[in-house]
């Protein structure tokens, strides 16, 4: 569902933009086995990365994500504690949050600007 913006977040395979201006996407399939390929543009990089790759986002890692921008937003880590079910902060800050240097890098990753429409990673129907 949100396979290119994991890409494009650098959290699925990866995208290399060469000085020569070529485009190469690498991923590891299912097997294990690396890939790498190259493409004429991003847009194309991108949907195969996520449509071959193996891996990607599980559901438990929302909780860290939730966590992180809790944390990040301002919100004492004692409440987040609570709203985690976490026995001590030091678990909800050890295990549960990653300092982020920037929300907007993750932002952008989730916009689907670069998708033609009705490709993978719409989030609405057009």
């Amino acid at each position: 569902m949100w396979r290119p913006a994991l890409v494009r977040a650098g959290l699925l395979g990866g995208i290399t933009k060469e000085s020569d201006g070529s485009i190469w996407a690498s991923w590891q399939d299912l097997t294990g086995e690396r890939q790498r390929q190259k493409f004429a543009t991003e847009t194309q990089a991108v949907t195969a990365v996520a449509r071959l790759a193996s891996g990607g986002l599980k559901f438990h890692d929302l909780r860290h994500s939730y966590a992180t921008w809790l944390v990040d937003d301002g919100v004492p880590v004692n409440m987040v504690q609570r709203v985690l079910g976490h026995e001590r902060s030091s678990t909800t800050l050890d295990l549960y949050t990653r300092r982020t240097d920037g929300g907007d890098r993750m932002l952008d990753a989730l916009r689907d600007d670069g998708d033609e429409e009705g490709g993978i990673g719409s989030l609405i129907a057009r």
